[in-house]
């Protein structure tokens, strides 16, 4: 009984999901051909959702309706379209699509492709409608000391209007500087205490990290970080906070009963204060995997609940001085086997300087592991509960992924950062009018093909690696996990999914449609078709090249899902 359970829940969360995606996009993909198709006087004999044995049809005037067995697709079957229908007539030759003009072959072509273009319209614009859920336009963090901080930024600052332009997500204001990119903006902001304030905000550019974008740089505001930190804490043994309690790792959750979810407000309400402080956290409580081992496993997080004296924290005038450390420098993971386990380096050990040179942020860490060379191993000066250690450590050429899918070579020890982001604060933004919503909805399916097309250059270029090509099973699985999230996921995987097919079928492959357009691109300009024997090896050609990229795609799904 268990088993037909998994069963069924596997076909609803999975199969389910994507039957209904990849149906509705080949239904809106085919009629594309086949309205048009009927618009150029053809004969269309079959219009069918699937392939294989047919499970239900019906005949109305010409044409056959059905829906077939494998529902990987379907198609659209034209009178005179393979030229091997024995057209006798005269009347056979004006509803024979072989005997149109090629600008009516063109066209019928052509009208699959821009369906999924225009339907992907539809769904962004339906997205914008209903309101989509996006970032606020906070700050989420600003680095002490720097140019943003200097400005006037803070943690938690909203942005309301943007030179005189309201500002309703975050969106909209990267959009604002991507506009003034080397230049400046007059930004109007509430700080969390609700006072207003005016600034006029120095915007530099930066490289576009989207390799994909056809926009090269971005504006930023030098010292805005991109998320904040959560209420996690690293505690400086022996400092008043250690003494009351807190240990590194622990996640502040409350203070006098109001939430925390950021760092920043940690500082807003520890500091200054004469009353006593009631901090809620969560521990991470550790169970020794036997009794004879001192390794430890984490379980669940325990629930602590503290005192702080008012009047000792009246003496504090930062942080710091509480003996709360941000939690950057200090370890999370130590990779099994690697140089920093074998030099017994361990979680919460915090980096103070590696071959001489001060470590401040974690960034530090890596451009100095990535400049070994390769002669002596590197000295690690480390601290641990308050105890300074000296470690030798010889750095490892090892082959990381990148983002893309791509090998990197570099040196590495096996370590990770303790680093904890706080939930972005999210809005739902809703279009002004059906008008906004469709130019919304327009200008996002150009950005996506822009995005498509450029993904296809990259592949070809060697920037982004073949193992980012999916099949059937990718598609499956992205269906059934925007399906689990929610309608707007589900809407958004779908208009993905139809641009996708858009840029596909419009490749230059004979196979399929871009190839079709290609042959009878070359027979307006020629005056007349090519030869079959031509059309014969061209398909042949782009029948290898398709099927070679759907074995590809076939043998990612496996390597990714199974092992």
């Amino acid at each position: 009984m268990t088993q037909l359970s998994s069963i069924f829940v596997a076909i609803y969360s999975n199969i389910l999901p994507f039957t209904i995606l990849l149906g509705i996009l080949v239904f809106v993909h085919e009629f594309g051909h086949f309205i048009v198709a009927r618009m150029c006087g053809v004969r269309v004999e079959v219009f069918s959702l699937g392939f294989g044995k047919k499970i239900f049809s019906f005949k109305r005037g010409d044409t056959t309706y059905c829906i077939s067995l494998i529902p990987l697709g379907g198609y659209v079957k034209m009178f005179g379209e393979m030229g091997s229908e024995a057209i006798l007539t005269e009347e056979d030759k004006k509803v024979s699509f072989s005997h149109k003009s090629p600008w009516k072959r063109i066209a019928v072509v052509l009208a699959g492709p821009l369906m999924n273009f225009v339907f992907a319209i539809f769904i962004f614009t339906i997205i914008a409608e209903l309101g989509e859920q996006s970032r606020a336009a906070v700050i989420a963090d600003v680095t002490v000391n720097s140019p943003a901080a200097q400005l006037g930024l803070k943690p938690g600052d909203r942005i309301l209007e943007v030179n005189s332009v309201k500002i309703k997500n975050y969106e909209d204001f990267q959009k604002i500087l991507n506009q003034f990119k080397d230049s400046s903006v007059s930004a109007v902001l509430v700080d969390v205490g609700g006072q207003k304030k005016d600034l006029n905000l120095k915007v530099t550019s930066i490289d576009n990290p989207n390799i994909f974008s056809l926009e090269s740089k971005l504006g930023q505001i030098e010292g805005v970080l991109p998320y904040a930190k959560s209420g996690v804490v690293a505690v400086i043994t022996g400092s008043l906070a250690y003494q009351s309690g807190l240990r590194t790792g622990d996640e502040i959750i409350e203070i006098n009963s109001q939430k925390i979810t950021q760092w920043a407000q940690l500082e807003a309400l520890m500091l200054n204060t004469k009353s006593d402080l009631s901090i809620k956290l969560n521990r991470e409580a550790t169970t020794n995997s036997n009794e004879n081992s001192k390794e430890t496993k984490p379980s669940a997080s325990n629930s602590v609940v503290l005192t702080v004296s008012g009047s000792e924290l009246a003496k504090i005038k930062s942080l710091n001085d509480f003996g709360l450390d941000n939690t950057d420098l200090y370890l999370d993971q130590v990779v099994k086997d690697s140089p920093a386990e074998a030099a017994g380096l361990a979680k919460y050990d915090k980096i103070l300087s590696i071959n001489s040179i001060k470590i401040k942020k974690w960034e530090n860490v890596s451009e100095v592991i990535k400049g070994f060379d390769e002669k002596e191993a590197m000295t690690f000066v480390l601290s641990r509960d308050g105890a300074e250690l000296i470690k030798k450590i010889t750095p490892k050429a090892t082959e990381l992924t990148t983002a893309f899918g791509g090998i990197e070579k570099r040196f590495a020890v096996g370590i990770t950062p303790y680093i904890m982001f706080a939930e972005p604060e999210l809005v739902v933004t809703k279009s002004e009018s059906i008008f906004h919503s469709i130019a919304k909805g327009t200008e996002r399916t150009v950005d996506i093909s822009v995005m498509t097309v450029m993904s296809f250059i990259k592949l070809l270029q060697g920037q982004v690696s073949v193992k980012n090509v999916g099949g059937m099973v990718s598609i499956g699985k992205a269906a059934g996990d925007a399906f689990q999230v929610g309608a707007q996921a589900f809407l958004m995987t779908m208009g993905i999914l139809s641009v996708s097919l858009f840029i596909l079928n419009l490749l230059p492959i004979p196979v399929l449609d871009g190839g079709h357009l290609v042959f009878y691109t070359i027979e307006l300009i020629k005056g007349s078709p090519l030869s079959l024997k031509k059309m014969e090896i061209a398909q042949q050609v782009g029948f290898v090249l398709l099927m070679g990229l759907m074995v590809l795609a076939q043998y990612n799904d496996i390597v990714r899902f199974l092992f």
